[in-house]
């Protein structure tokens, strides 16, 4: 083992109670490098009312991770995942796939030499970027409560 890290990692969250969701970043060579963003293992109370929103309305949410940016810049949503339905929802809830999620993330990997090219830099704006209708819905929701009433002063 080496006695020292061989990457360079860092997060920032959004700005404001109302702006929630938190980027990241990690370097490192032997093409681990990644960025990402999302809701990394949200506190209790965000989960509960992530996923009352999910209950009550899915279609905004799949609306965003079935649109081509999100496609062509993430895939698909990532993040760790119940393996049976959470407590107090039914199996066959027919959103149980996203029900299930205990984390919301996304992130895109990229090859050392997608790393040193010149815009790299660039690139990763962009894929910051290609996250906000992800963090605005994610926002919302954990800013009102189900009747869209705000939560924070």
């Amino acid at each position: 083992k080496a006695p020292y890290k061989n990457s360079f990692s860092g997060g920032f969250a959004r700005a404001t109670k109302a702006l929630r969701g938190g980027y990241y970043f990690h370097l490192q060579p032997g093409g681990n490098s990644m960025v990402g963003g999302g809701f990394w293992q949200p506190n209790k109370e965000d989960l509960q009312r992530i996923r009352e929103e999910i209950d009550l309305d899915a279609a905004p949410l799949r609306k965003i991770i079935n649109s081509a940016s999100f496609k062509k810049h993430f895939g698909e949503l990532q993040g760790q995942q119940l393996k049976s339905a959470p407590r107090d929802f039914p199996k066959d809830h027919p959103d149980i796939d996203l029900l299930r999620y205990k984390s919301f993330v996304v992130s895109k990997h990229f090859t050392d030499k997608e790393v040193q090219s010149p815009g790299f830099t660039k690139e990763v704006l962009k894929y910051f970027e290609a996250t906000r209708p992800f963090f605005d819905y994610m926002s919302e929701v954990l800013t009102t409560d189900a009747n869209g009433v705000s939560l924070i002063d």
